[in-house]
Formats: C-alpha cells, sequence, structure tokens
C-alpha cells in the first residue's frame, strides 16, 4: 500500500534468516576469519591484517552507504570490530528492520467503514441535493480525479505502481468491467432509493457473495451464518414493503448492484493472484490496482456516457457553473479514490465474505445520518424493518468472528 523500504522482491514482514541475506559476507562469519589467520605466518598474518582492516574499513562504509544512505543505521558510527560482531549485527538488523503495522485487518476494515459512508452520503447529495442528473459523468469524473492523485503521487516517487502492459490489461478488464458496472448502478439507485434502504437492500449482496464463496470455493459456512443471512433476507423484504418512498425502477437498480457487488468480492482476489504473474516485480500493490481499475474505467464511462446521452444533459445544466458544486464533486473523487485503495487493502487481509460483511456495523449510523440529513418520510414499520436488518448484519459479523 505504500512506498517500502526494502526492494519490492523482499516482503517488509520478512524473517531474519531473509534480512541476513541482504548483508555482506564479510560480516558473516567472525569465526571463520579467525580459522584463516591461523594459517598463516606471522609475518603475513601483520601484513595482511592491515590491508585487510582498511579494506574491511572501506567495504563496511559502502555497505551502510548502499543500505541505508549515507549515515550509518541508527547513528551507530562505531567499528564493528571494535566489539562484539554477533551482537552488533543483531543490534543493526533489529534497529533495519521496516516498522510492522499490528492489527491490518482491524485498521484496513475501519478504514473501507469510513470511506465507504462517506461516499454513499456524498453521492446522495450530489445526486438529490443538487438534483444532479448525469449519474455515469459524476462517476468518471470521480475515476478521473482518482487517476491524476495516483499518477501524481507516483511521479513524486511516494508511491510505487507497476507499469501498464496490455498483458495485465487483458487480465484485469473482465473485473473492471464489473467493477465500473457496481459503480453505475450504486449512483442510479441512490437517485431513487433513501439511504437507509440501500444500506439494507445492500445484506442481499451478503447472501450472494456467501452462496457464491460455498459453490466456487467450496467454503464451509456455520448455522449461524446462515441464519443472520436469512433475517437479512426477511429485514430487505420487509423494508421493502413498508417503505413510503419505494421506487421501483431504484429498487431494481439495486438488487443488480448486489448482484455487481457479489461478483466483485467474489472474482477480485483470484484476479490479484494472476496478474501478479504480468508483472515485472511479480507483485501488484494497492496503488498500483486503484490506477489499474480506474484508468480502464475511463473508456468504458465514456461510452455509456454517449449511450445513455448524458453529454446533452452536460451541455445544458447550470451546475456546471457553480464553483460549490465542483468542489463537492472532486470531494467524492477523493473517496473514491479512498474507498478504492482501503477496499483492496481490506480484501489482502481478510476473505470476500468478510470485505462484504465488514460494512454492516457502520450501517447504523449511516441510516441514522440518511434519514436525519435528507429528511426521508418514514413509518415505524419501516424504522422496525431497518432496525432489524441492521442488527442482522451485526449478528452475522459475530458468527463470523467465531
Amino acid at each position: 500500500m505504500d512506498s517500502r523500504v526494502l526492494p519490492s522482491s523482499v516482503p517488509t514482514d520478512a524473517p531474519d534468516e531473509v534480512s541476513e541475506r541482504l548483508l555482506p559476507k564479510e560480516l558473516s562469519d567472525p569465526i571463520l576469519e579467525g580459522e584463516k589467520n591461523h594459517l598463516l605466518s606471522p609475518e603475513q598474518n601483520g601484513v595482511l591484517g592491515r590491508v585487510s582492516s582498511a579494506l574491511g574499513s572501506g567495504k563496511r562504509e559502502m555497505f551502510s552507504r548502499s543500505f541505508h544512505g549515507s549515515r550509518p543505521c541508527c547513528g551507530d558510527d562505531s567499528d564493528l570490530e571494535d566489539g562484539d560482531l554477533p551482537k552488533r549485527r543483531e543490534k543493526v538488523l533489529h534497529c533495519c528492520r521496516p516498522v510492522k503495522i499490528p492489527n491490518q485487518a482491524l485498521l484496513s476494515g475501519f478504514a473501507y467503514c469510513l470511506s465507504s459512508c462517506s461516499m454513499i452520503l456524498i453521492n446522495k447529495y450530489v445526486l438529490s441535493g443538487f438534483d444532479f442528473n448525469a449519474g455515469i459523468s459524476l462517476m468518471l469524473y470521480q475515476n478521473f480525479v482518482s487517476v491524476v492523485i495516483v499518477t501524481f503521487l507516483s511521479k513524486l516517487g511516494l508511491v510505487s505502481t507497476e507499469p501498464l502492459t496490455w498483458r495485465l490489461i487483458r487480465i484485469w478488464f473482465p473485473v473492471n468491467a464489473i467493477f465500473v458496472g457496481m459503480l453505475v448502478t450504486s449512483i442510479f439507485s441512490l437517485k431513487f432509493i433513501n439511504v437507509a434502504m440501500v444500506t439494507v437492500l445492500k445484506n442481499i449482496a451478503n447472501v450472494m457473495t456467501a452462496i457464491g464463496e460455498t459453490y466456487l470455493f467450496k467454503k464451509h459456512h456455520g448455522v449461524k451464518v446462515w441464519t443472520a443471512l436469512l433475517l437479512m433476507i426477511i429485514s430487505a423484504i420487509s423494508g421493502g414493503a413498508t417503505d413510503l418512498s419505494f421506487h421501483a425502477v431504484g429498487y431494481s437498480w439495486q438488487i443488480l448492484n448486489c448482484f455487481l457487488t457479489a461478483s466483485y468480492s467474489l472474482t477480485l482476489r483470484r484476479v490479484m493472484d494472476i496478474a501478479k504473474h504480468a508483472t515485472k516485480s511479480g507483485n501488484l500493490n494497492e496503488f498500483s490496482m486503484v490506477l489499474l481499475n480506474n484508468v480502464l474505467s475511463l473508456p468504458l464511462g465514456i461510452l455509456l456516457t454517449v449511450s445513455f446521452k448524458e453529454l446533452d444533459y452536460l451541455a445544458k445544466t447550470p451546475l456546471l457553473k457553480m464553483p460549490i458544486f465542483w468542489l463537492v464533486i472532486t470531494l467524492s473523487g477523493l473517496l473514491g479514490l479512498a474507498i478504492s485503495f482501503t477496499s483492496m487493502w481490506f480484501l489482502h487481509q481478510t476473505s470476500a465474505t468478510t470485505y462484504s460483511l465488514v460494512g454492516s456495523l457502520n450501517k447504523i449510523p449511516l441510516s441514522v445520518a440518511g434519514i436525519l440529513l435528507f429528511k426521508v418520510p418514514t413509518s415505524l414499520e419501516n424504522l422496525l424493518s431497518i432496525l432489524f436488518g441492521l442488527l442482522a448484519g451485526v449478528f452475522l459479523a459475530k458468527a463470523k468472528m467465531k
């Protein structure tokens, strides 16, 4: 996810024996050096001792400069031969070992929840608050912002990205088509459905993902998991039946979005493993995948924009002349980059089902915020259905944790 200190071929969580292979041979075994000295005469030892001391000092300085720059590691200027060499070497390895981030699964899950929650609210604000009727163009601009930011950071050397080759594009294109469909259907459904019902209906994607994992990957789910999924289905049906702002078109888009979301979750991890072999480094980090996803979405987005005749609407709408509108949609583009990055980061740490279910805990504040911010007309029956579905999501999360 970030630029690494070690080369890309060496993982940051590599064991000590891998790190030791990066050390020069001169520091590897002082006992053997002593054995060699005993085979020489005193005069040879005296001459060679001075020569080897000078050469050793030069090599140690070259190693220090190549591994850590012009300054010695940890600011230690003392010669390694002055003290106990094994202890010194252990200290060097300990100081220069890359820092590990604990609980990456929890951290990535929280980042994914925060970015996805913010993304839903701001998209709803753009589509309903501004009454913007070009959802595909909104998605296209958001992905363009992500491409610009990642490319800029890559040019500055702050992040590392893999070059886009035709082989890599051919492997990634199918999952990218699903990605674009998932974004477009999500925007279309938000135009007609309130945020609270969207969060409940998204539970259908959890059911589809669990079924797909069972049949495609032979993954076993316990009775509690299937019970929670059944409760989610019941809450979605009851929520739709009691929704005062029910819109058939919006619900159709949302069901299609659930199918594409489940497909994306199930195919992304397998495609990531295959795509690694198509890169020069043999690795595909999160920023490379974000860049790849968003770059490939641009031609698809342009094609869909022309197909849905959004260019005529864009030429007539006065919203494009409002600076505040551009500020809001640019912010949505930043959140689009965040959700792309955090979703891939989180999927690296967990399974597809956990990835699709982790949002269950943040759906409660999201639903409340959606109802209050957009003043959604609702009834007691609908609120109970929404609460029932959200609690089913929490129950499912606990069942998955066990």
